[in-house]
């Protein structure tokens, strides 16, 4: 908001200099006048670029270093919703804009492309001013981010958009905020509740897996307003997110030095043949040329011997792979249903190698299209009868073993009883519901996903009718 009053107050007082000069006597001289006007423009230019001359008096130990432990309370907070303001001049905004034009095409030009464009490069980041309780956050590398859901937003006209936040990505060039965090966390992610009307889905799928006693994100809910050169505008209600490769690994593991995969592409399958490191995205220890570990799951999973030496394929594979966490994590992940993850698509999952163990750990990411049969195909079959094994190792040859099958039921058993209840889940969708309704109903045209008001809470009345028809297939399924 300073950055922006500051930068209205040059144009403004630019416009009124040349006015001046022109009526006194310049009004004959076109290529004076030409002058001026390219010189305040460099003027104006400058004062967007060089920023650099600031002191951030809002800063605190406990707001804005990394010298506290991440304030989870403060940040993530599950009973109400919190309101960010996030600040961009107008160049960068535009920058911004055009970077996601030449990307993507024209904002709201529909797919005239025939399909999503494939891509390895991000949104661009820019520096902007991050608003939260009064204090400033300063100089906060900011994007958009996301794939299918980011372009189909983008050219389907609709401006509520993923962000993701990185706030000391400017250090080098702004040293007063080396270092700079938000109550502890470096990185956050706001996302847009994509084709979710509900808006309650990567919330709640990330209850679930959290209360299961899984490593996950902790997620909560979040207005966003962003400011980019015309005053505050409501882009509307987010989720705003844990990151995998910041706290989540920093705070749910004992050793945080390991090697972190976000696999995406066919290697994402491990099926046999897949395997490029390329495609197993390195989060950290990106220098550090050593696959080693998501090989040998790749050759474990498919070595013939769960055939010939069962109990030899097991112990090999619990060597290099965390089977009980894969097997409750399919567990929850079967039963809420999510078709856009393993099992149907080649991505949306992390891979930690905790060193203290030195077996991979199964994270679940993205889960917007949770809690719902879904697209392509549908969600997994309980009993993954509509699964293709060996395109999709890790779930079918696992599920065929007899021991992982008996251990995968008993998670279905005690999912349906503990984190996916019936009656608590109830519970939960009608408070969620009540904390948000004002917030989603009153986004606007142009930055929501909501044909009307009415669609909210008919998407939340699925989502209640989803948890029983889903607790009725565990048992069927269990019973038979």
């Amino acid at each position: 908001m300073k950055t922006i009053n500051l930068i209205k107050s040059i144009s403004q007082t630019s416009i009124f200099v040349l006015l001046v000069l022109c009526f006194v006597g310049c009004s004959n001289d076109d290529n004076a006048v030409q002058e001026i006007a390219d010189g305040e423009e460099e003027q104006q230019e400058d004062a967007v670029i060089d920023d650099t001359d600031f002191e951030a008096i809002d800063w605190t130990t406990e707001t804005h270093t990394k010298d506290v432990d991440p304030n989870f309370d403060e940040v993530f907070e599950d009973n109400t919703v919190k309101r960010l303001d996030i600040v961009i001049t107008e160049a960068r905004w535009q920058s911004m804009l055009d970077d996601m034009t030449a990307a993507y095409g024209t904002f709201g030009g529909g797919n005239t492309g025939g399909g999503l464009m494939e891509t390895d490069e991000n949104p661009i980041f820019v520096p902007a001013e991050v608003y939260y309780n009064n204090k400033q956050w300063y100089r906060v590398g900011v994007r958009f981010k996301g794939n299918s859901s980011l372009q189909s937003s983008w050219r389907n006209g609709i401006l509520k958009l993923s962000f993701k936040l990185d706030f000391d990505e400017f250090e080098d060039e702004y040293p007063q905020i080396d270092n700079q965090r938000f109550y502890g966390f470096k990185k956050l992610s706001l996302k847009n509740n994509f084709d979710d009307k509900s808006m309650l889905r990567e919330k709640v799928a990330g209850d679930i897996f959290r209360n299961a006693g899984l490593v996950g994100s902790h997620t909560a809910f979040y207005t966003l307003y962003v400011d980019h050169g015309d005053g505050p505008q409501y882009f509307g209600l987010y989720t705003l997110v844990e990151e995998v490769d910041d706290t989540v690994i920093d705070e749910q593991f004992s050793d945080d030095d390991g090697n972190l995969y976000k696999p995406d592409g066919d290697a994402a399958s491990f099926a046999v043949g897949t395997f490029s490191e390329e495609e197993y995205v390195k989060k950290t220890n990106e220098d550090e040329a050593d696959f080693s570990d998501v090989q040998a799951l790749l050759t474990t999973i498919n070595d013939g011997l769960r055939e010939t030496d069962a109990a030899t394929w097991r112990t090999n594979l619990e060597a290099v792979f965390d089977t009980d966490v894969f097997l409750k994590y399919l567990a929850v992940n079967t039963i809420v249903q999510n078709w856009d993850t393993y099992g149907r698509m080649t991505h949306n999952y992390f891979l930690y190698n905790n060193p203290d163990m030195g077996k991979l750990t199964w994270i679940p990411w993205d889960n917007n299209e949770a809690l719902q049969d879904g697209k392509r195909g549908g969600s997994l079959a309980l009993d993954f009868s509509d699964l293709n094994t060996s395109e999709w190792p890790i779930i079918g040859y696992m599920y065929q073993d007899e021991m992982y099958r008996a251990k995968y039921e008993t998670y279905l058993q005690e999912v349906v009883d503990e984190a996916f209840n019936t009656s608590n889940m109830q519970v939960l969708y009608s408070s969620y519901a009540t904390l948000i309704e004002q917030y989603a109903t009153s986004e606007l045209d142009g930055f929501t996903f909501l044909n009307s008001s009415s669609d909210f809470q008919t998407a939340v009345s699925q989502l209640k009718n989803h948890v029983a028809s889903r607790n009725s297939a565990v048992n069927s399924y269990l019973n038979k």
